[in-house]
């Protein structure tokens, strides 16, 4: 098998006396699909901060396309290839599809002979238009504020931001959640086609029918521990679910 593209290696965070990351390892192979499964509680969400550059871990090391990586801000880690689409998917409710999908990093352009300095909303709608046609994604326009769109449109617009900016990795936090069923539908699409082009997805989920329908691995964590590793197909809800709460611990064995 080719390397991983992404190693962590015994991580660790700790808040005051509360141990959130627990020794945790395990990798995410180039063109994967990764569920994170676990309890509210169980340090998912933590984790994936100290892979993106949010917290810094006390102990374990991460590698990214194996080379030792220590990402200083969640800037550092998208400049490196690492996109996260958090719940509330970082997206500014009063601009349209092509800022958002720019936001941060936006494209400008001089006018009136080079005196004044503008933002190319063209250009950004149009490189826009182009990375949501190729995802098969149709707005019937990209000049509504995203505060006019459904959940699954916004989801849709935070993929193809990071479509757009290259990204290497995608972790993803409940994705589907607060969705309509033909919206989930559509989200889980989008994540076939990131795996269809190479590009890795660490899943976090609560939703066991998600998590079989789009993973090749699942990983569980409990208290802060990773408490099982499995192939998706050799798996069922009913073992997952009692890793999930405590009642078996591979780690333990």
């Amino acid at each position: 098998m080719s390397e991983p593209l992404l190693s962590i290696r015994g991580l660790t965070k700790i808040f005051g006396g509360l141990v959130a990351v627990d020794n945790v390892s395990f990798d995410v192979a180039r063109g994967e699909v990764v569920g994170l499964l676990g309890d509210n509680g169980a340090g998912k969400s933590t984790l994936i901060k100290c892979i993106s550059g949010v917290h810094a871990s006390e102990e374990g090391e991460i590698l990214f396309d194996g080379a030792p990586v220590a990402f200083a801000s969640p800037m550092d880690a998208r400049r490196a290839g690492i996109e996260t689409i958090y719940q509330d998917l970082a997206l500014a409710n009063n601009l349209d599809v092509g800022a958002n999908i720019f936001l941060g990093r936006e494209v400008k352009t001089r006018r009136f002979g080079g005196l004044i300095q503008t933002l190319d909303d063209r250009h950004m709608r149009d490189q826009s238009r182009q990375t949501l046609d190729s995802l098969q994604i149709r707005f019937p326009t990209l000049t509504e504020p995203i505060e006019k769109l459904s959940g699954g449109q916004r989801q849709a617009v935070a993929i193809a931001r990071a479509v757009y900016w290259e990204a290497r990795l995608m972790i993803m936090d409940e994705p589907t959640n607060n969705l309509g069923v033909p919206e989930q539908h559509k989200v889980l699409e989008l994540i076939r086609t990131l795996k269809g082009r190479g590009v890795p997805v660490i899943l976090i989920t609560h939703v066991m029918p998600d998590a079989f329908a789009v993973t090749d691995r699942v990983v569980v964590m409990h208290r802060g521990r990773k408490v099982a590793e499995k192939t998706t197909a050799r798996t069922s809800a009913e073992e997952l679910v009692q890793y999930m709460v405590g009642a078996r611990n591979d780690a333990a064995a």
